[in-house]
């Protein structure tokens, strides 16, 4: 297998402040409340890459189909992550991105802070109450074609802050997902399939990995719902 131009684009983009390694970390599932429900967000969330409709539609008829891969030799320490730069961990980097009023101890930890989760519409208020999800996860792109790359290239992919890979969520909607693709799991928050669309696509296609036909037909629907 060729190697892939990402892997050099990503190897010069990692000497930039915010190449830092990171992964997904499950938090603990917190406790329903009466008031963590918010009204939809004024404006689709602003992920790091994030391409537009027209962009994502190119992008998704350019992707191979196939169908999933063995998960044989399949482990999450294949994808190295929770290494820090700078002080900070990129679940700490996400968490200051993602939320509103973050506030950090000097380890970087946020101390203050809250979390809308784009999947469900629920805010979160503890830090340690929220998931940092791969929009992609890592057994899904194991399965479409991470299982020939080196461990150095999944933890690229494992660790992207310059794509719509990363996203702070609740622990509940992160755990509903696993690592499912869009045709089997959705974000309950219909006002955000626009983006999820669009950033699953792009991640695929900036990655090479395939999809399988019914996952591409679900994303057209996605990316549908754009207009």
């Amino acid at each position: 297998m060729a190697r892939r131009s990402w892997l050099t684009t990503m190897a010069v983009a990692a000497l930039g402040p915010l190449a830092l390694i990171a992964g997904c970390e499950t938090a603990s599932d917190p406790e329903p409340r009466d008031d963590a429900q918010l009204p939809p967000p004024a404006a689709p969330l602003e992920l790091p890459g994030l391409p537009d409709a027209a962009a994502a539609r190119d992008q998704l008829a350019a992707l191979v189909e196939a169908e999933p891969a063995s998960m044989e030799g399949y482990s999450r320490d294949r994808f190295r992550h929770w290494t820090s730069a700078d002080g900070c961990t990129v679940r700490q980097q996400v968490l200051r991105r993602d939320g509103e009023g973050v506030e950090v101890d000097d380890d970087c930890q946020p101390t203050a802070g809250s979390w809308l989760s784009a999947y469900d519409n629920v805010t979160v208020g503890e830090a340690s109450e929220v998931d940092i999800d791969h929009m992609v996860p890592l057994a899904n792109a194991w399965r479409s074609g991470a299982d020939v790359w080196t461990d150095e290239e999944r933890e690229v992919f494992a660790n992207d802050l310059t794509r719509p890979q990363l996203l702070a969520v609740t622990a509940r909607s992160n755990r509903a997902k696993g690592d499912q693709a869009p045709d089997t799991w959705l974000p309950d928050a219909e006002e955000f399939h626009c983006v999820y669309g669009r950033a699953w696509t792009q991640v695929k296609h900036h990655y090479e990995l395939t999809v399988t036909a019914p996952e591409r037909e679900v994303l057209g629907q996605l990316l549908d719902t754009c207009d």
